[in-house]
């Protein structure tokens, strides 16, 4: 993240910032050439090119293969160029430059010009869209074209992180015609070109050799993803060599993967949370007393323990992990105690009370096995959990969001202030607990712009507390990611976990030893 300064806030040019995210002997490593087979989970018949429609990793990892965002983050947090060769804010910060990168073209041969910008960060806007990236965008009262390569955009209020929010996944720039984008298009101006998409089953991408930063990126021809859901079959598949490498390992068998000849296994700490929403505006989860006494209810250690099997730490009710500026780790953890949950039940009026909770593996690896844990734990306070497993395939189309207690994963934050305003602001269309307390609104928007840094700190802390306290999230675990690959798999030495492998780069930045 940017450092709250002025001097910092205007950083954001120069090759040295681009490298910063390769630092270190990788630099001197990367062999050009050979096709990667990535063996991935997360992946439906639902899948699409609309970045405003993007729920699962295959989205993702196409998204970020073929298409860019107006600002990239390296390794350790910082903001650098992507499409935005540079930016600076007026002084009173509601109202921020982005100069273009000159000479950037789409995949079909179109430069690069501001009134792309322009038309793809429209698409996020407005009461038609139902983009998850629609929240961070709100507080936009104006985008406007400033000449060919200047885009200028209005806040209704000061925001010292704007800047960062551009690096969101979603936010990727199309190409446009009289101001509009075809959202469904398979241009745009990645280091890969999109040469077959088949939803959720089989993407295949080619080396673009007009890519702007062809000494950091594009190291491979070609690559292709094959969605293969089981994790059995997935791990069979790369043991095989039908694949290269996977991700999201099957922790089971973990062990005997690495002992394989020509296989390495990788564990990376993330803030990737596995999270069980409840909707706190439908009844029981309307009523705070069942929600903390569900949060009491279950045995996080348990969950790691046995479903991550040691590969993560246990979360505390709130989604900011420790790695992430101004997390509130002094915030004490949350135990199983099921005397504390038996007696938030009886302040709600009951002595037992019986609750749906409907998962899938596609919510997070583990989920059903989670739920039975968490059911098992949740007996001994009178609360009765009937876990039902859903089919993988339309399962965030079908029951996130809809059916009020499920399973789901979020990717780490780009900041506080980005998974605040896209997860539990009452005008975020992902707002997967219908969260809506008063206060919290308020400091959201007061800590924007705030630039003094301890003052920010106090009231990230305060919200980070009122969602542990009084928000619908029961978060057991943030999961490490576990990823296996070929020995001649090859990465930077720094990767990025906004995202699975290396925040979906693994195509855009990995290689292929001779």
């Amino acid at each position: 993240m940017i450092e709250i300064s002025r001097r910092t806030l205007l950083k954001g040019t120069g090759a040295a910032v681009i490298a910063s995210a390769f630092s270190g002997k990788a630099l001197a490593a990367p062999k050009r050439g050979g096709h990667l087979r990535v063996g991935l989970a997360g992946g439906t018949s639902t899948d699409t090119l609309d970045p405003t429609a993007t729920p699962v990793d295959s989205g993702f990892l196409t998204l970020a293969t073929i298409r860019s965002t107006l600002v990239g983050m390296d390794a350790k947090g910082s903001l650098i160029p992507n499409l935005a060769e540079s930016w600076e804010p007026s002084k009173d910060l509601t109202q921020w430059v982005f100069n273009i990168r000159k000479g950037a073209t789409f995949h079909s041969g179109k430069t690069v010009t501001a009134d792309d910008v322009v038309a793809s960060l429209n698409l996020h806007r407005g009461d038609k869209t139902a983009s998850p990236a629609k929240a961070l965008l709100q507080p936009i009262t104006k985008i406007a074209a400033d000449g060919r390569n200047r885009v200028v955009i209005t806040l209704d209020n000061p925001n010292v992180e704007f800047a960062s929010l551009l690096r969101t996944d979603f936010l990727v720039i199309l190409p446009s015609k009289d101001g509009e984008v075809d959202r469904a298009s398979k241009d745009g101006t990645g280091p890969y070109s999109l040469e077959s998409f088949e939803p959720g089953q089989h993407m295949r991408f080619t080396r673009n050799a007009n890519y702007w930063d062809l000494d950091n990126f594009a190291f491979l021809d070609s690559a292709e993803i094959v969605v293969i859901a089981d994790a059995a079959a997935r791990m069979n598949a790369l043991r095989s060599g039908r694949v290269d490498l996977v991700n999201s390992v099957d922790l089971k068998t973990a062990g005997m993967l690495k002992r394989v000849p020509g296989i390495k296994v990788e564990d990376v700490p993330s803030g990737l949370y596995y999270g069980l929403p409840m909707l706190t505006d439908v009844a029981p989860f309307n009523d705070n007393n069942v929600r903390l006494a569900l949060k009491y209810a279950i045995n996080r250690q348990e969950i790691v323990d046995k479903v991550l099997l040691g590969h993560g730490t246990v979360g505390n009710d709130h989604p900011i992990f420790k790695n992430v500026k101004f997390s509130a780790t002094d915030i004490p953890q949350r135990e199983y105690d099921p005397d504390k949950a038996k007696h938030y039940l009886k302040k709600s009026g009951l002595d037992t009370i019986d609750i749906p909770l409907n998962v899938a593996e596609i919510g997070f690896p583990g989920a059903t096995a989670a739920g039975e844990l968490y059911a098992a734990s949740a007996k001994a306070a009178g609360i009765n959990l009937k876990v039902s497993r859903e089919p993988d395939d339309g399962y965030f189309e079908r029951i996130w969001m809809k059916q009020p207690f499920c399973a789901a994963y979020w990717h780490q934050a780009i900041t506080a202030d980005s998974r605040f305003t896209e997860a539990f602001l009452p005008s975020a269309p992902w707002n997967e607990t219908h969260f809506n307390n008063p206060r919290f609104n308020e400091l959201v928007v007061t800590a924007r712009k705030t630039v003094d840094e301890n003052s920010r700190a106090g009231m990230y802390h305060e919200m980070q507390k009122i969602i542990h306290d009084e928000g619908g999230l029961v978060n057991p675990a943030f999961a490490n990611y576990v990823w296996a690959m070929k020995d001649n798999v090859h990465r930077p030495d720094d990767v990025t976990t906004l995202g699975d492998l290396d925040s979906f780069h693994c195509i855009a930045r990995w290689w292929l030893a001779a």
